[in-house]
């Protein structure tokens, strides 16, 4: 089975329910499966062949969707971005992976194209907006998605592909801090789709509430999983307003929700969550971390009647691994509970071995939805798949019911919200200043996002370097999620003595002194 099966199941059993919906309009499945069709043939015009990448700079939408689903279907391999990313960035990605062509809104077109510039894969750029015309300089083909609307004819036909060939790369930042493609099959990404469609009981009346990012895992598995099961979703970018997201929620009818525990904080916390009219709120879905015993007493406060699943899960794992049923969360609470259907989990010391009950171990995952590997990256690869599997890199306990907790992580990746940030890329880019002499990235608790990322300093012997310098590198070059919320100056780092920077030593001093 391909991923594009979902769509065109979904399009013949229910071709005129709403299939996606955002907050100026709405599309149905007859006309998102001819849309795509109708991508799909631009794309192989453009002259792409099987298993070509091609980059999606789109933030949540109805363009989204199609250009997805539409690169699926003409053979492609999606490779998704964050528009939050900024040029330098997005130039690596298109490199790294060789894109042949890149589909973008119309107000990130530019950022696009002059990335593009500089790659010479790069055969095609469609955006939403109005620049159509072709780049002489380049000789990329540049169109516009109503051009592609009026003037293509749907193609239906994949090109030779088959389920266990590679459909999409979603990049991660592993403990090295360098971009990561994980590579997802057909069969890996489908694997994990009736999975989680199987646990959450998701029919064809689903209608889920999207405010988490496609080209993040989490989000792209709410994406098929609707799909796949013939719901509705229901988009909104706006979440820096909860309360209008809450109103559309109530509005729409949405039966269903999905966050990472800074999401939940914001609705019990700042935006009055029961003080909205959710009695169609089927279930809501957490993961990206634990949820406290006090957030989870108010939103059961909040939402009676709503079912409640802790989720755990890697990119590396088509998302997800495993999930705590709803009945079991007041016992339960703080574990991220058993396998999901189709995935084996076991807990394994360094020899290998199966710990007992409250011995600390590795978590290692088996299962159809296990990625393929990094691409390009055999290195990598080799170090977390192995002859048992998935090496997570997470540390838990499995108590005497099976349940599994979380004890830490291996990496020092930090957990801000709904991002995974790397240190070492924040690290390097203030390193470029001259004034600075080392510089070291890490996590603070905050009630809000988890972490919070703080830039500890070491200017160079009587060099004139300011908070406000670093901060303004920062955001020329990263994304907003990636600026350091603090900036603080010493006139050391406390190192080991083979002279690398203890971090565990200086986490440990900002939990104790904030």
């Amino acid at each position: 089975m391909l991923l594009s099966d979902y769509l065109i199941s979904s399009a013949h059993n229910h071709p005129f329910k709403d299939a996606i919906i955002t907050d100026c309009e709405r599309i149905n499945y007859f006309n998102l499966l001819l849309s795509v069709g109708k991508f799909a043939s631009a794309i192989k015009k453009a002259g792409l062949s099987p298993g070509d990448r091609v980059i999606i700079y789109i933030e949540n939408s109805i363009g989204y969707v199609i250009s997805y689903f539409g690169v699926l279907m003409a053979g492609g391999v999606v490779v998704s971005q964050s528009t939050a990313d900024k040029e330098r960035h997005l130039k690596n990605i298109i490199n790294h992976c060789e894109a042949i062509g890149i589909m973008t809104s119309g107000k990130n077109y530019h950022t696009a194209q002059n990335a593009a510039s500089e790659c010479p894969s790069v055969r095609f750029i469609f955006n939403d907006g109005m620049l159509g015309q072709k780049n002489v300089a380049s000789g990329t083909e540049n169109r516009t998605f109503m051009d592609i609307f009026f003037n293509e004819t749907a193609d239906f036909s994949t090109l030779s592909r088959q389920a266990e060939d590679l459909a999409q790369i979603i990049y991660t930042s592993g403990t090295t801090g360098n971009p990561k493609g994980v590579m997802l099959s057909h069969k890996n990404l489908c694997a994990n789709t009736s999975s989680i469609i199987e646990y959450l009981g998701l029919t064809a009346e689903e209608r889920v509430m999207s405010v988490l990012p496609f080209y993040y895992s989490y989000g792209n598995s709410l994406l098929l999983t609707h799909i796949a099961c013939g719901g509705s979703i229901v988009i909104d970018n706006r979440f820096a307003y909860p309360q209008k997201v809450l109103s559309r929620m109530v509005g729409e009818l949405v039966t269903g929700f999905a966050g990472v525990p800074s999401t939940f904080a914001i609705l019990a916390h700042k935006a009055g969550l029961k003080n909205f009219n959710l009695d169609s709120l089927r279930y809501i879905t957490q993961a990206g971390g634990p949820m406290s015993p006090a957030l989870a007493s108010e939103l059961r406060g909040a939402l009676p009647n709503t079912k409640i699943f802790i989720m755990y899960g890697q990119t590396e794992a088509s998302a997800r691994l495993s999930y705590l049923e709803p009945e079991k969360l007041s016992e339960k609470l703080g574990s991220i509970g058993k396998a999901i259907p189709g995935v084996t989990l076991k807990v394994k010391n360094e020899y290998g071995q199966e710990v007992k009950p409250g011995e600390t171990g590795e978590i290692v995952a088996t299962g159809d939805n296990i990625m393929m590997g990094y691409w390009r990256n055999d290195e990598d690869t080799r170090r977390v798949l192995k002859e048992d599997g998935l090496h997570t890199g997470d540390l838990a306990t499995i108590d005497d019911d099976g349940y599994l907790f979380i004890v830490s992580r291996k990496s020092d990746m930090i957990k801000s919200g709904a991002h995974r940030v790397s240190p070492k890329e924040i690290e390097e880019l203030i390193m470029e200043d001259e004034r600075v002499h080392e510089v070291a990235v890490i996590g603070e608790p905050d009630e809000i996002l988890g972490e919070s990322i703080v830039a500890m300093v070491v200017p160079r012997p009587d060099a004139e370097l300011t908070a406000k310098d670093i901060l303004a590198r920062c955001r020329k070059h990263l994304p907003s999620y990636k600026v350091p919320r603090r900036i603080e100056f010493r006139d050391s780092l406390v190192k080991t003595s083979s002279g690398k920077i203890k971090k565990v030593d200086l986490k440990r001093e900002l939990t104790g002194a904030h």
